[in-house]
């Protein structure tokens, strides 16, 4: 009987375990934005929008580990950003936004992830529209060469180095 029981409590733990995991791969939208899901592109792919406030786009795009890509984004208005989000993360902290870190955004992929490439228009800002035309462009890469680890400098020695043996 306890044998049983426990086998329950595990089984029920996997379950909650499943949901949470499912739960953080679900993005949470604004009212009226639009979800697209994209693939890893195998050439560069471009995808431009309007970041109509309540109307605009969002896109999800699963990456894997060792993957490397590049994502730019491009807008002429100065209220116009892109938000990277990870939605295999609990927290809701984008790790990438053009509004602090540059207008792109170049990595080699650790672990298997879904993101969320959110393009917005500042609510903070004193408006001039309703929103801003973008394009992101999403670039595989290469991937990076290994780095070498830097050569140990020459220490000064007050002994003269040994000449090489011969054999």
């Amino acid at each position: 009987m306890k044998d049983h029981s426990v086998r329950t409590l595990i089984a029920a733990a996997a379950l909650f375990l499943l949901t949470v995991s499912a739960m953080a791969q679900t993005p949470q939208l604004d009212p009226g934005e639009k979800l697209e899901k994209l693939q890893f592109p195998a050439v560069t792919m471009q995808l431009k929008g309007w970041t109509k406030f309540g109307n605009g786009h969002v896109y999800t795009l699963p990456v894997r580990a060792g993957q490397h890509l590049k994502i730019s984004f491009s807008t002429k208005s100065k209220f116009a950003f892109l938000a990277i989000f990870d939605l295999s993360k609990p927290d809701d902290e984008a790790f990438f936004g053009t509004d602090e870190d540059g207008m792109s955004f170049e990595t080699t992929i650790k672990e298997n992830a879904t993101w969320l490439l959110r393009p917005y228009y500042s609510k903070v800002s004193p408006r001039r529209g309703l929103g801003a035309p973008f394009s992101i462009l999403i670039e595989p890469l290469a991937a990076a060469p290994p780095a070498k680890p830097p050569a140990e400098p020459e220490r000064p020695s007050l002994f003269p180095k040994a000449p090489p043996k011969r054999q």
